[in-house]
């Protein structure tokens, strides 16, 4: 009998063994899967915002010049490099978030320069500037400093179409006075039977006027005398009045070589902000050869100075200066192969 109940309490023992072990199994099934999901949703929401703020203008914030250089929210000295586009009035595909998006990204561009020809004669009309406000656009959303091009050339004299000139940029000012990344070239390049007193220094005083109504502090390029190359001559008699100004220096390499650099040097060594807005590495019509030698010098020579430089040009023309070759129809996205000598260069030049 005594054996039997030992039997009995074994088995009951054994059962209620059992028990627990099913009762603890399925207690480790149920262990909630959210715990885990929560912990990958806050990771990718914290890589999300990472992204965010590595673009260029939530690392650097609105920009200021101090003495010859361009310094940031930081007081770092910053060099904007990037790419002009064409004229809008032929090549306004380009202006796409994609584009701008693929060339931040894979080429490491922090500006883009909006090229729109004030001679009615070559194009200008003001329904080119809803292009102009869709690439302010795309760059601000994308964290891209932007260059809003009033783009003198076959007009030559700025004061040509200065009321037009100011009705574009108070309208522009007037959208984007609170915006931290835009940047106002008041005129690419004045040529001709043109003088940096007499013509383009008292257009330049009442653009500017106009704008700092609106605008008070974003940067302003005023273009120099002989398609923005006599520098030397503006440092004499530069605008006064007015804080981050600064002055375009235009060069094509195979054209402007040493005595372009000196001139240069000149203007900066008596103390004038330059922005080299426009330049390329072939010759000033824009084709010909390259100069891969000149193209180097001038590469130290604004790296030396601290200078931001803008490649001309986005486009797929079928001429040197354009980055894109002229049977790639691609609005984005460009493989190597798919780019021009010059655009190779100038991706390779980003690095």
């Amino acid at each position: 009998m005594k054996m039997k109940r030992i039997i009995i309490a074994i088995i009951l023992i054994a059962i209620l063994s059992g028990i627990a072990v099913v009762i603890n199994k399925n207690k480790n099934e149920e262990v909630p899967i959210e715990e885990n999901t929560n912990v990958v949703d806050t990771e990718e929401k914290e890589i999300e915002e990472q992204e965010v703020a590595d673009n260029p203008l939530a690392i650097h914030g609105a920009l200021k010049v101090e003495g010859t250089n361009i310094v940031d929210k930081n007081g770092q000295v910053m060099q904007l490099k990037g790419i002009s586009t064409h004229g809008l009035q032929w090549y306004p595909q380009y202006v796409n978030k994609e584009a701008f998006k693929y060339m931040m990204d894979e080429w490491g561009i922090n500006v883009v320069r909006l090229a729109m020809y004030s001679d009615p004669n070559v194009g200008y009309k003001k329904e080119i500037h809803k292009t102009v406000e869709e690439g302010i656009n795309y760059a601000t959303e994308l964290g891209l400093y932007v260059i809003v091009d009033w783009h003198i050339l076959s007009d030559g004299n700025p004061n040509l179409h200065k009321t037009e000139a100011i009705e574009f940029f108070k309208e522009i000012a007037n959208l984007y006075k609170d915006n931290e990344n835009i940047i106002y070239e008041i005129c690419n390049e004045p040529n001709g039977n043109v003088t940096w007193e007499r013509d383009i220094k008292p257009y330049a005083q009442d653009v500017i006027k106009e704008i700092r109504q609106i605008d008070v502090d974003s940067i302003i390029i005023c273009g120099t005398p002989t398609w923005s190359q006599d520098v030397d001559i503006v440092a004499k008699s530069p605008i006064e009045g007015y804080d981050n100004i600064m002055y375009a220096l235009h060069f094509y390499a195979a054209t402007h070589t040493d005595w372009l650099r000196n001139k240069a040097q000149q203007a900066i060594d008596s103390g004038l902000p330059i922005f080299v807005s426009e330049f390329s590495i072939c010759d000033a019509s824009g084709n010909g050869a390259i100069d891969y030698n000149q193209a180097e010098e001038w590469i130290k020579f604004l790296s030396k100075n601290n200078i931001s430089w803008v490649l001309w040009n986005l486009s797929n023309k079928q001429e040197t200066s354009a980055i894109i070759l002229s049977n790639c129809n691609k609005t984005t996205g460009w493989l190597q192969e798919e780019l021009s000598e010059t655009g190779k260069w100038f991706v390779e030049k980003l690095k």
